[in-house]
């Protein structure tokens, strides 16, 4: 007698392996990606989705309201911080000129940056 597989399961296994390639993914990006702008893209979208993707398939086969009581604010958390934390990676990389500058059609910070660099130099009253 075969073992009987659910819909539910079925439905796991691909969320789960939909995770395991979006992590992946975000992985070979942050290797393979040339700079700190382009790599904040890959740590941040894939592994977003590939993380919501494995808990979801956690909660389907855990089938309980508590389980979902957890993951919850797990999934909520990723997307307030990963957002923030991409954006000071980006500003880092701009500031500290670790990335490449052809890669960008138009550069809306360099005016602000520059601004910001004379008001730190000017000596204050």
């Amino acid at each position: 007698m075969a073992p009987e597989i659910d819909v539910i399961d079925i439905v796991a296994a691909l969320l789960l392996v939909l995770g395991a390639a979006l992590s992946v993914a975000a992985g070979v990006g942050l290797i393979r990606f040339p700079d700190a702008l382009s790599r904040m893209h890959a740590a941040t979208k894939p592994q977003i989705l590939g993380l919501i993707s494995v808990l979801a398939a956690v909660a389907l086969e855990a089938g309980n309201w508590a389980t979902l009581l957890v993951i919850a604010p797990t999934i909520l958390l990723q997307l307030l911080v990963s957002p923030m934390s991409a954006h000071m990676i980006g500003r880092a990389g701009y500031r500290t000129g670790n990335y490449r500058r052809d890669l960008i059609v138009h550069d809306e910070l360099v005016d602000d940056v520059e601004r910001a660099s004379e008001e730190d130099a000017a000596p204050r009253s």
